[in-house]
């Protein structure tokens, strides 16, 4: 299981659409610690412009992974992009193939889950 940070704030629909697409693109499942950075003036200084921002467990952030190819990207980096899905998106997004709903996120036991 991939697990994640996410940066965001209340009512963020950027950050459904990342959630969305990392539950679309990554081959394994995704659980997502949630951040709310409008409780902290120090985070809303940091991430108030550039949320959602996910980042990893070492700590290296994405700005702005409600664009595909940057989150594609990104989870390629770590070896953890369905390359198929990415493949079918991408056509999608190019227009060549016809576009599919993209699965979201659920909650279990209190935590998000993608995928």
């Amino acid at each position: 299981m991939i697990r994640l940070t996410l940066y965001t704030t209340l009512g963020c629909h950027l950050c459904s659409q990342l959630e969305a697409l990392l539950g679309h693109l990554s081959r394994e499942p995704v659980a997502l610690d949630r951040v709310e950075i409008s409780e902290d003036d120090a985070l809303v200084e940091r991430y108030g412009v550039r949320i959602p921002v996910l980042a990893d467990a070492e700590g290296k952030e994405l700005d702005r992974g409600f664009d595909a190819p940057r989150l594609a990207a990104w989870l390629a980096e770590r070896d953890w992009l369905d390359d198929d899905a990415w493949e079918v998106l991408h056509r999608q997004l190019a227009g060549e193939e016809p576009t599919r709903e993209v699965r979201g996120a659920e909650m279990r036991n209190g935590r998000r889950y993608l995928g």
